[in-house]
């Protein structure tokens, strides 16, 4: 499994989200696991995306894709920052 932190700026979220929610079975397919949404506290319009995928290479075919391009395109995304991240450890204090 894989971790994604995905950072970027969309032009208005609830378009955003919108097609977000629609492309859940396309995401799914593709292997993407889990997934959490946040924004900037102060900047509702700056999206992270945190999601565990069952592999790095499945994530990356997907976020690449002539598909997810043209998606990203329509939801009005700009500059998306791809991080993957390998979990290292996990607790709950």
């Amino acid at each position: 499994m894989i971790h994604l932190l995905i950072i970027h700026e969309v032009e208005n979220y609830a378009a955003w989200k919108q097609i977000f929610d629609d492309a859940s079975g396309i995401r799914k397919a593709a292997g993407e696991i889990s997934y959490q949404v946040f924004n900037y506290y102060d900047e509702p319009n700056k999206i992270v995306h945190l999601s565990i995928w069952d592999d790095k290479q499945n994530a990356e075919q997907f976020f690449n894709s002539p598909q997810l391009v043209k998606i990203r395109a329509d939801a009005g995304v700009r500059s998306p920052e791809f991080i993957y991240l390998d979990l290292l450890e996990a607790g709950v204090l």
